[in-house]
């Protein structure tokens, strides 16, 4: 007891001495200078996060800056691939045309023309063709028209579809898919068959053409010639009428089947046997005699390495309703011309061609070319044409040389007197040189 009540005026002693004002002091500067201290770190963190927030926003602006760049880069890309889509999608659908032509002259010698011979022959402008080719996707057109001196036309202007690689389909004027094709000659005046309608003749139909293996078919419906009508001014030789009545009977409403078969024999041997049939109708016009008519053929292609070998049996018949009909009119170039009612014919064809280095002459083509057209309706004297000749290729140039020999032939020998054998045998000696493009 005595000694805490001596302790505690002791303690107060000290507390009030210098040396506890002195330790009360020093312990409030220590707590000013941490307070400083604390108060130095707080606006130092405050900094710090006010940096932070600066840091983070100048991240967020780069990241906002990155992305849109990514988009419009991205946006750049798909606009390019949407651009080259485009560009292919219209390249894809770009019309695919290819422009050609020709332009061709004569130079003829007849010889039972005196004065032709007397003046050494004749130079003649012969034609000037243009024309088109071309596809959009599976669509395929082709189109050609003719100038010659004395009349212009049109050849052949259609357009079709490919179904498959096999089958197509076409509508509009074309090539009467019959007997040996392209063309039933080598020449420049093709076969007797051309100027019966039965070679490389157009008419305004629909057809179709399917080649399943080594077989090709082809079937075709023929509304009427190129012309609509029964005009002489067409490439092709239609019906214009019968016994001389010029704008009469036509053929319309034909069907034409076709069947030939590619066989490979050999290396170097292939053979293409074939058949044809044509079947319409015959209108009357203004004879008023209607009728029908048929054509047949047989044929065959045989090509061994460089030679060339067409052969084809022929046979047609036009049945007119009048019992009175003689012979039938065809018109073509501009004039009118006489044919049996009913014939059949045989053409055979012989080819062979030389690949040659000669300047600007790259291949020549030896050929004869034989036509006979017999049985004819009312006993009518045969027809026959054959022609020796040879074609010279030279780059964009193509000339025929030609001897042409026949009786009863249009164009050589008989003319509209064709029927009757009035007419001698002739000879023409033809040379036809165009520029093709």
């Amino acid at each position: 007891m005595k000694k805490h009540l001596l302790a505690l005026p002791v303690g107060v002693a000290l507390g009030l001495s210098p040396l506890g004002v002195m330790a009360a002091n020093a312990e409030t500067t220590n707590i000013e200078k941490i307070m400083q201290e604390l108060e130095a770190l707080k606006q130092r963190v405050e900094t710090l996060q006010g940096e932070l927030e600066k840091e983070r926003a100048r991240n967020d602006e780069i990241a906002q800056t990155q992305k849109e760049q990514a988009q419009q880069e991205q946006a750049r890309k798909e606009s390019a691939e949407q651009v080259v889509t485009a560009g292919k999608e219209a390249e894809s659908t770009k019309p695919d045309i290819r422009l050609g032509g020709a332009v061709r002259f004569n130079y003829t010698v007849n010889e039972n023309d005196e004065d032709q011979r007397d003046r050494g022959g004749d130079m003649r402008f012969d034609t000037v063709r243009l024309g088109f080719d071309g596809e959009i996707d599976d669509v395929i057109l082709s189109a050609e028209w003719r100038w010659y001196e004395y009349m212009s036309v049109i050849h052949h202007a259609w357009v079709g579809y490919e179904f498959s690689d096999d089958l197509n389909a076409r509508a509009g004027i074309f090539q009467i898919p019959f007997g040996v094709l392209p063309y039933n000659s080598h020449s420049f005046y093709f076969s007797s068959m051309f100027y019966v309608g039965l070679e490389d003749n157009y008419d305004f139909g629909i057809g179709s053409t399917y080649t399943p293996g080594d077989w090709r078919l082809d079937l075709a419906f023929l509304k009427n010639d190129e012309r609509g009508g029964s005009s002489p001014e067409s490439y092709s030789a239609n019906v214009i009428g019968y016994d001389g009545d010029r704008g009469g009977t036509e053929a319309v409403n034909s069907l034409v089947a076709r069947a030939e078969y590619d066989y490979t024999v050999g290396d170097n041997l292939s053979i293409k046997p074939g058949a044809s049939l044509k079947y319409g109708q015959l209108n009357g016009g203004r004879t008023g005699s209607d009728g029908d008519y048929y054509a047949a053929a047989a044929h065959l292609v045989a090509d061994y390495d460089r030679w060339n070998l067409q052969l084809q049996y022929s046979d047609w018949k036009y049945d007119l309703d009048d019992p009175t009909a003689e012979f039938i009119n065809y018109g073509y170039y501009n004039a009118m011309y006489t044919g049996p009612l009913s014939a059949r014919a045989v053409t055979a064809n012989i080819a062979y061609t030389m690949p040659v280095n000669w300047g600007p002459i790259s291949s020549l083509r030896f050929y004869n070319d034989y036509s006979l057209i017999f049985d004819k309706n009312n006993d009518y004297k045969n027809t026959y044409m054959n022609v020796t000749g040879m074609s010279v290729g030279a780059g964009g140039v193509y000339a025929y040389f030609d001897i042409i020999n026949g009786k009863n032939q249009p164009f050589v020998s008989g003319g509209t007197a064709a029927l009757t054998g009035e007419a001698d045998s002739n000879t023409i000696y033809n040379i036809n040189i165009g520029y093709y493009f």
